[in-house]
């Protein structure tokens, strides 16, 4: 039985023409994208990234402000327990550096009230403001927010404690 191959040869012969050259010769390790189908792949992923970054980055604020309120809480249950232990609330001399260091005169210190032994800065590395005595309180403490400077609105607006504890009670 002859095979298609052999046949193909015989007549490719026969018209004057090399079997061997009929076919496109293949190149290895020429095979790839190319330039439109890159730029394809391109666009896509720049739209996807336009849709879903800000998101994103809305999200990283928002979690950056309860950051905040939750350090703020925790500072109110430090200083809670300064109060029980010493009788007063920190001066804003002393701020809140008073919760993790013994600061002179105060005797009754069972600190550190931090774990860390460090007051942290806020999330967007500024320290808290601290007052004592405050004006809504026997003490305040505020963050100036994501510009660092008192007012402002949205990420850049002041986190302070009665507002954290007022958003509290509206969640619950």
């Amino acid at each position: 039985m002859i095979s298609r191959n052999t046949i193909i040869e015989t007549f490719s012969m026969r018209a004057g023409r090399d079997p061997a050259r009929s076919q496109p010769p293949r190149r290895s390790g020429q095979e790839g994208f190319t330039l439109v189908e890159m730029l394809v792949v391109i666009a896509i992923i720049g739209l996807i990234m336009g849709l879903i970054g800000p998101r994103v980055l809305n999200y990283l604020s928002e979690s950056k402000v309860k950051t905040a309120r939750i350090q703020l809480q925790s500072f109110s249950s430090a200083l809670d327990l300064f109060y029980l232990d010493a009788g007063r609330f920190p001066s804003t001399a002393e701020g809140l550096a008073a919760l993790v260091r013994r600061t002179p005169g105060g005797a009754a210190w069972n600190g550190p009230y931090l774990k860390g032994g460090n007051v942290p800065n806020d999330p967007w590395n500024h320290p808290y403001l601290y007052r004592s005595p405050g004006e809504h309180g026997p003490y305040d403490i505020v963050s100036y927010g994501s510009d660092g400077q008192e007012g402002g609105s949205g990420t850049s607006a002041d986190i302070s404690l009665e507002k954290a504890t007022a958003a509290n009670n509206d969640q619950q």
